[in-house]
């Protein structure tokens, strides 16, 4: 595998050349918009040039899409700061002066104990380990309803904070990672999310046989794509982007 990044048509494009592909494949990956193109190894660069460059006018408006979307301003763990949880919003009531951190979600508030002095980094890092413990309950119920209907299974499937993915599958493997961000969108969203990666564990490229067996096991992926596109995403720090690459 060859890996370079070049700026074509003033766009970043990370070129990545596998020896198993057969076909030339271009995607604006979500949430920021970042270009990569996957071609077979001994595609001649001139011609992954030219055929980026009849696709600017679309990546233009794919990414502007994305860019657009909404984002969340700096949480900073204090009452009255509204907080998500499977698509709802909850009010956050903080309690200080407790000896350890604990939440407790009742219907629209989320409460939120901690000890006199915390800190927002302490505060931001117990209530990402209670995100990723929702996370980990709803997946648990989750995987063996979508290993049934899809007849395959990962050998391990993971969390963690990503940028600029809502999942990512390693192949050989047999690994899927999910994002931590999506214990905050609907479950639809994240069942989503967890079909797609899987379906590259039979089809390894986003060919129309891709996106046909992702049809197949989730027929409502379109709606739940656009449920995840439309709801406002984690905050981000201005030129804060990098790539979530996969992890041994």
């Amino acid at each position: 595998m060859i890996c370079r990044n070049e700026k074509i048509g003033g766009i970043d494009v990370k070129i990545t050349k596998k020896r198993n592909l057969k076909n030339l494949y271009i995607r604006v990956n979500p949430p920021e918009g970042d270009v990569t193109v996957s071609a077979p190894i001994a595609y001649p660069d001139e011609e992954i040039k030219l055929f980026v460059l009849r696709k600017i006018p679309e990546i233009i408006s794919v990414r502007d899409k994305m860019l657009s979307q909404a984002r969340q301003t700096k949480r900073e763990y204090i009452s009255g700061e509204s907080h998500y949880l499977w698509g709802k919003t909850y009010r956050l009531d903080v309690e200080v002066g407790f000896s350890k951190y604990e939440i407790k979600k009742i219907p629209n508030k989320i409460i939120f104990k901690v000890p006199k002095g915390a800190d927002i980094e302490s505060k931001e890092k117990f209530f990402n380990e209670w995100y990723r413990s929702e996370l980990r309950r709803v997946l648990d119920r989750l995987i063996p309803k979508v290993e049934e209907k899809m007849s395959i299974s990962a050998n391990e499937y993971k969390i963690k904070n990503m940028k600029t993915k809502w999942g990512t599958c390693n192949i050989d493997k047999r690994r899927v990672w999910i994002n931590l961000q999506l214990a905050k969108k609907p479950i639809e969203c994240l069942e989503y999310v967890l079909v797609h990666e899987m379906v590259h564990l039979l089809e390894n490229n986003h060919t129309h046989r891709f996106n046909a067996l992702v049809e197949e096991f989730y027929p409502t992926w379109k709606i739940a794509k656009k449920t995840l596109e439309s709801m406002p995403l984690d905050y981000l720090k201005k030129g804060e982007n990098s790539i979530d690459e996969e992890e041994d």
